[in-house]
């Protein structure tokens, strides 16, 4: 039985989902104004970690992240370089792709954008006018708390008095407001220059809570199963997604609110100022690899908070390289027919317990625990020459179905040596020189599968793995 740990409640839920079967699923995705970190990861694993499970579960899974691409940040940094905000953020776009599919995670299914969805916000804006929601002050439009009351269940934060969320994205003091907790939904371009759009609800750019509430309920309806996030979202970011909605619709938003812990380094908050901010990328240039960072960041059970350390992602690695060496021999072993009740046993129990901690919140630890139980009492199986062929491809099949979730084990094949890279290079110049085409393009995508990449030079070819 699936259940998450609600935020909402405060309780361990059975999980339920509004349709037998499906699953609307929306995962708040990141601020593209540079470069994506570990902790931003962290966070993009566990969702991508939900999605693989609520998929091995059987359930068909709409998920949503959204890419928030105008706010305070973008707009100063493309005016600093002189470019539009489409310009700006079209590199670290580009980029978060690139990391999201070296780190092993899948692609959600809508990737809304919003400067793309101005028009649903605005509407979403009038709904809470319309309702006295929201007024309007200085050309912009803030949402009144005081007209939803059940404003703070989120969070569990008493708001009786005139108190200023702790976030610097809650606008306190910038414009003119009946109340210092009211929070911008629209907001009036201070600068003749500052990127802004003309509405029906007057020029402007929306404020970036308004953004996720108007995307969701696009893909997934006014109310849909999951939202999830970093947990330093929850104040003010979710809170105000609520009432944002919840106030336009008059029905409940979201039924279950999961949220990932923060991640620290070596024991610290990770920040710049400290010099141990650390993007994907500054680790990759460090020649550490994607999938130890990967294992790393899932090792923990998202609700924990997870130390980062060098020490713990070398550690990471060696896992990694163990786990995809005992796959290579379990696909290489040799067999003979039969089974071994004993091997049937031990698989049994893995795949139990692996769902088990699954199903418990997203345990990765105890799932991980189970993985690891196998592979120790089936590598002396492997090493004696043992095993049979019935458990060889049962073995085989409970690997696929863990790496369906996690993602950690890869393909079971050995790395190419430079020997047998050469060969190939030769036999496509040669198939270049008889302009056979396609066993040219055939021969570069094997390798290009395989992590090798070609470079065509006027020097010649050159390769180097990815």
């Amino acid at each position: 039985m699936l259940k998450f740990h609600n935020t909402l409640s405060g309780r361990l839920e059975e999980f339920r989902p509004l349709r037998e079967g499906e699953v609307g699923f929306y995962f708040c995705g990141p601020t593209v104004y540079d470069y994506a970190h570990i902790g931003n990861f962290r966070s993009m694993i566990f969702a991508d970690v939900l999605r693989r499970y609520l998929k091995f579960k059987g359930y068909r899974v709409t998920h949503v992240m959204n890419i928030t691409d105008v706010e305070d940040r973008i707009i100063a940094r493309s005016q600093e370089r002189g470019i539009t905000i489409d310009e700006y953020t079209a590199q670290y776009i580009e980029a978060l792709w690139e990391d999201f599919d070296a780190l092993g995670c899948e692609r959600p299914d809508v990737v809304p954008r919003a400067t793309r969805h101005i028009p649903e916000m605005v509407a979403l804006i009038k709904r809470l006018l319309e309702r006295g929601h929201a007024y309007k002050s200085d050309g912009s439009i803030y949402y009144r708390i005081s007209s939803f009351p059940e404003y703070g269940k989120l969070s569990k934060i008493n708001f009786a008095g005139n108190i200023v969320g702790g976030s610097e994205r809650v606008d306190s003091d910038r414009y003119d407001k009946e109340d210092a907790r009211d929070f911008a939904l629209w907001k009036a371009p201070k600068t003749p220059d500052e990127p802004a759009w003309d509405t029906e609800i007057g020029r402007g750019r929306p404020g970036w809570h308004i953004e996720c509430s108007a995307m969701s309920m696009k893909y997934l309806g006014e109310t849909f199963d999951i939202h999830a996030g970093g947990i330093d979202l929850v104040f003010p970011h979710h809170e105000n997604e609520i009432a944002q909605s919840e106030g336009a619709t008059g029905k409940q938003f979201v039924r279950y609110w999961l949220h990932a812990e923060h991640l620290k380094v070596e024991g610290e908050t990770m920040s710049k100022s400290r010099g141990n901010y650390y993007t994907f990328r500054d680790l990759r240039a460090q020649g550490y690899k994607p999938e130890g960072i990967r294992y790393l960041l899932l090792s923990v059970p998202y609700r924990k908070q997870l130390n980062f350390t060098f020490d713990a992602l070398r550690a990471a690695e060696k896992t990694v390289e163990s786990l995809r060496d005992f796959h290579l021999r379990l696909a290489e072993a040799r067999t003979e027919p039969g089974s071994n009740g004993e091997v049937r046993a031990a698989a049994a129990r893995a795949a139990e317990e692996f769902e088990a901690g699954m199903d418990d919140d997203l345990n990765t630890s105890v799932a991980l625990a189970a993985i690891h139980t196998l592979t120790h009492e089936i590598n002396p199986v492997l090493v004696c020459g043992a095993l049979r062929e019935d458990d060889k491809r049962d073995l085989l099949n409970l690997v696929a179905r863990f790496d369906s979730v996690l993602n950690i084990f890869g393909k079971p094949e050995r790395e190419m040596l430079d020997s047998e890279i050469q060969a190939l290079i030769d036999e496509r110049q040669e198939a270049r020189r008889r302009r056979d085409w396609a066993r040219a393009d055939e021969i570069r995508n094997y390798l290009a599968e395989r992590g090798i990449i070609l470079e065509d030079t006027r020097e010649g070819v050159r390769w180097k793995r990815r």
